[in-house]
């Protein structure tokens, strides 16, 4: 049985893309060829998360249910490397 794809989900309403969503799109352009099939990424229209959060933690990004704020490339990028990474070392 293949391993379940690790869910990223990048909210792009208003705020979020406005504060950097836009930026965040680019993440299946730069992650290794070998994490594609490990990914499953998806923009959704909104998450509301600024129901919850301060509107100055945007842009929002959920990592497999995980609620990621002030999200940017380089960190989704580092906690999706972390995630991957660790993979197998429980079997």
């Amino acid at each position: 049985m293949p391993a379940a794809k690790i869910k990223v989900e990048i909210c792009c309403g208003t705020t979020c893309y406005m504060l950097g969503a836009a930026e965040l799109l680019k993440l299946e352009d730069i992650v290794p060829e070998e994490w594609k099939d490990k990914l499953d990424v998806n923009a959704i229209p909104c998450l509301n998360a600024c129901l919850n959060q301060d509107l100055g933690r945007a842009p929002f990004v959920k990592i497999d249910g995980e609620l990621v704020a002030n999200a940017t490339l380089d960190r989704v990028f580092n906690l999706l490397n972390a995630r991957i990474s660790g993979e197998g070392q429980n079997e």
